[in-house]
């Protein structure tokens, strides 16, 4: 059939559009839940590129990676494939803070998950431009590409990221552009306005990337990977991984006062000061001259010359992200300890783009606009792969739920660190480039790295992504830790030499009567190892994996149990539901600031309401009344 220069091209379930770390999650999570999947994006050789650091994971974000393995996910698999380093952070702090962190081989990590999609018997990946969406009395109906091609769907997901009428800023140099100098889209964001969809302007950047050959390593200060192995998915084996010992090393420098003489006597010719930048950029990973503006005082910043894979020698300078004019990054960079005579390989820059205010969507990423039509990634507002990949997870989820006729699932707060993000972003909407942090999750002792599997795992097998064999072996991991909490809280410890000289050791009281093996435990200088040296082992040898879940459940067990006390109010108000497309202007007593907010955001339940800025309890209170009095009036009733 023709349309113009229009064709009607093959029909899918699901189409997602953009095939970065949001878009490939999406496909593969819609495609492996028996859905006909399109993957369309504008390179293929941009499939999960890594435009900036080449690394995954970190404070909050690691939690994330294993969120999305645990409901069936690629992100955690394919870094654990492809990893040149790895890290578990804060290891001296507590449980809830602990995560890891991956180096990652650039160019790998994008073929793996490239040969990933390829493979998806449900999943077709091709090369275009989506230029329009084909909507139908509110409901999506497919998207055509620049060359003409209709393609229809009964859901779309969009993860166009920093592509949505992308432009690059180096210095005075400004040119449309996608991340890494790939073609931009234009049309798609004009199409999203001409819909009635509210757009803002965001801005990211990058840091100049050298020549490995180039650097005085002695000048620098040496990272190495942890000794012990780590690895993000579940599924993942120590022995089907790298060796540790052939982890590369990461490197630290630091920035200096001639550095920032450099920066500061060049501000008239940087776009963040002269104006050339409109985009709003991240607060928690400002380019370097926000830095020596904003910490003025500071006399050096950190900067960490990482590797960008093992067949390359270009390595990133994270911390040193900056859209200065080219000549000024090169004295930056030869300023630097271990830099002096490091060539420039690629110079950094700003690049501004498009995003969907996030007001407009649902706790599921379906848009309000348009049913059907699901947005993930940096469309969305979010900086960071991590919160892509969790974004498009979800997203691909409820379409692919969408399609089949299913219900949507909604992940709460006190489910995963993603329904940490994607609830702040659709009740809060963002300002900025938002980024997960740990204080952002007021449940952070149960959303922790080591337990995302027993938190998700069971929604990812009823999904559909959690093959049963994974599932069996997740069953048995749940039931030896119960087999040996039980076993624990049926053994008591007497008196004695041995026990009594190992307490006093660590300097607190010997033992005046028994005590259970499980409160023992709870002691903050007893190890599980410890414990076995005056009880019987298990019949069967625990997994590590195992015994760290039952020495953590111990230990912080009354903390644990106040933080789920606190999720059973919260699941109460969450039953509470608001009806749709209510009236606010015309319930009495709402104070006019909770009217527009409301009105704006349009909460789905009472929990939701409660977290709006700017309704107060009074509000939630007079709301509460007129939902169960029925009183309620729609808009256009």
């Amino acid at each position: 059939m023709q349309f113009g220069n229009r064709y009607q091209a093959e029909d899918y379930d699901v189409i997602v559009v953009g095939a970065g770390h949001a878009g490939c999650e999406a496909a593969l999570a819609a495609s492996r839940m028996g859905n006909k999947t399109l993957l369309i994006t504008i390179n293929l050789e941009m499939v999960a590129f890594m435009p900036c650091n080449p690394a995954v994971g970190g404070p909050a974000k690691g939690i994330v990676v294993r969120e999305v393995d645990a409901l069936g996910g690629e992100m955690g698999r394919n870094t654990d494939k492809t990893y040149i380093q790895m890290r578990m952070l804060n290891t001296g702090k507590g449980p809830a803070v602990r995560a890891l962190r991956a180096q990652a081989d650039k160019r790998l990590y994008s073929i793996e998950m490239k040969h990933t999609l390829e493979k998806e018997k449900n999943l077709t990946l091709r090369q275009g431009i989506v230029d329009d969406l084909l909507v139908e009395d509110g409901v999506i109906k497919g998207v055509v590409t620049n060359t003409g091609a209709c393609y229809g769907a009964k859901a779309v997901v969009l993860t166009t990221g920093t592509a949505a009428r992308g432009k690059i800023i180096i210095g005075e140099l400004m040119y449309s552009s996608g991340p890494n100098n790939t073609q931009p889209a234009i049309k798609l964001s004009e199409n999203l306005e001409r819909l009635g969809f509210k757009l803002k302007r965001f801005k990211t950047g990058t840091p100049p990337r050298v020549d490995g050959n180039t650097i005085d390593y002695d000048k620098t200060e040496e990272q190495p990977g942890d000794k012990e192995p780590h690895l993000f998915s579940y599924e993942s084996n120590d022995e089907d991984y790298l060796d540790v010992k052939k982890q590369l090393s990461c490197w630290l420098t630091y920035t200096n006062e001639v550095t920032h003489k450099f920066i500061t006597d060049n501000l008239d010719r940087a776009p963040m000061y002269t104006g050339a930048i409109e985009g709003v950029g991240p607060r928690y990973c400002p380019s370097i001259e926000t830095k020596i503006v904003r910490f003025a005082d500071k006399p050096r910043h950190q900067l960490f010359v990482e590797p960008e894979g093992r067949n390359t020698d270009e390595y990133y300078i994270q911390g040193l992200s900056t859209s200065m004019p080219e000549e000024i990054q090169l004295k930056m960079v030869h300023s630097i300890a271990g830099l002096e005579h490091a060539q420039m390989m690629r110079p950094g820059y700003a690049i501004e783009y498009d995003v969907v205010d996030p007001y407009q969507l649902r706790p599921t990423l379906e848009t309000k606009l348009v049913k059907g039509l699901y947005t993930a990634g940096q469309t969305n507002g979010t900086s960071g792969y991590e919160e892509a990949a969790g974004q498009g997870m979800l997203a691909g989820i409820n379409a692919g739920r969408h399609a089949l006729g299913k219900k949507e699932i909604v992940l709460k707060r006190s489910d995963a660190y993603i329904g940490v993000m994607v609830d702040d972003l659709v009740t809060k909407g963002t300002n900025e480039p938002y980024r997960l942090l740990t204080s952002r999750a007021e449940y952070r002792l149960i959303l922790r790295h080591d337990n995302a599997d027993l938190r998700l795992t069971e929604l990812g097998h009823e999904i559909g992504l959690i093959s049963d064999e994974r599932y069996e072996k997740f069953l048995a991991k749940k039931q030896a830790i119960k087999d040996e909490e039980a076993r624990l809280e049926s053994i008591r410890i007497k008196p004695g030499k041995e026990i009594d000289a190992y307490i006093e050791a660590h300097g607190d009281r010997p033992l005046k009567d028994g005590v259970l093996a499980s409160d023992f435990l709870r002691r903050p200088y007893v190890s599980y190892q410890d414990l076995l040296q005056f009880i019987p082992a298990p019949a069967k040898e625990l997994d590590r994996h195992v015994i760290e879940q039952i020495e953590i459940q111990y230990k912080y067990s009354g903390y644990i149990k106040k933080e789920y006390a606190q999720i059973d109010k919260l699941k109460r108000m969450e039953a509470k539901k608001i009806p749709d497309r209510i009236d606010y202007s015309a319930i009495e007593g709402l104070a006019t600031e909770a009217v527009q907010k409301l009105t704006k955001i349009q909460p789905e339940t009472m929990a939701q309401a409660s977290r709006i800025s700017g309704v107060n309890p009074a509000d939630l209170a007079i709301l509460a009344v007129y939902i169960e009095q029925g009183k309620i009036a729609k808009v256009n009733d």
